[in-house]
């Protein structure tokens, strides 16, 4: 299984980002995909998840109303739109894909998005 995340950048504060993470190496229908996040100096924290099937979302509070998480299963890929950003979204991102046993074996490399005020 490899995951690819990509679409990090600067942004200002208010604006948007798109990140993507595209999936290969095998099936991924019963799998459970996710956003993460580490800011400098923090530990990695939960954004959202979704299931291949497009259930079973869920947001983080502090995301919640701001960003949104969807999937395309044709291209394999999964998506975390991100608005009304603000500094202290600014984190390494990373998606990852649980396979129904946890989230500790699938991950992808990061990829970071900076918030400037």
């Amino acid at each position: 299984v490899q995951l690819q995340a990509s679409g990090g950048g600067l942004v200002q504060a208010g604006g948007s980002l798109r990140l993507s993470c595209a999936a290969s190496g095998r099936t991924f229908s019963s799998y459970v995909m996710g956003w993460f996040r580490q800011a400098p100096g923090k530990e990695r924290e939960f954004v959202a998840r979704i299931t291949w099937s497009g259930v079973g979302i869920r947001y983080a509070d502090s995301v919640k109303g701001r960003f949104t998480i969807s999937r395309d299963s044709v291209k394999n890929t999964v998506y975390l739109q991100m608005n009304s950003l603000k500094p202290e979204d600014t984190a390494v991102y990373y998606c990852a894909a649980d396979p129904g046993t946890g989230w500790g074996r699938y991950w992808g490399q990061g990829t970071l998005v900076t918030v400037s005020s």
